[in-house]
């Protein structure tokens, strides 16, 4: 696997995991996790934090969009042209027939002793 794409792929798991964490602290109908954030509250302010926590959703929803996307190109594509599913075919044609025949039965060898 290509090092960039790594990178890429674990660049967007730390974000999907910081946007449950965003997504958790946003203050929805039944008061969410941000109640218990009264300090943080009390200092920007209820409605500047919701705003904030919102800029931040989106944020790292495009975000995550298009490293995904940028993580798509970086895999590149060394069949030229070759479609997988084409060499999944081609792969299981060759090594196995349609109708496989059954094993041809050869004469076990003979056990008797030659006599001397």
């Amino acid at each position: 696997m290509n090092t960039l794409f790594t990178i890429l792929v674990v660049l967007i798991v730390i974000a999907a995991v910081l946007l449950i964490a965003v997504v958790l602290l946003q203050n929805g109908k039944g008061q969410g996790m941000a109640s218990n954030f009264v300090a943080g509250n009390q200092t920007f302010g209820v409605r500047q934090t919701a705003d904030i926590l919102e800029k931040v959703t989106w944020g790292l929803v495009g975000f995550i969009i298009a490293v995904s996307i940028i993580a798509s190109f970086t895999t590149g594509t060394s069949g030229a042209g070759i479609d997988v599913t084409d060499r999944l075919e081609n792969l299981a044609t060759d090594e196995q027939p349609a109708f496989p025949t059954a094993p041809i039965e050869q004469e076990a060898p003979s056990t008797e002793v030659p006599a001397e």
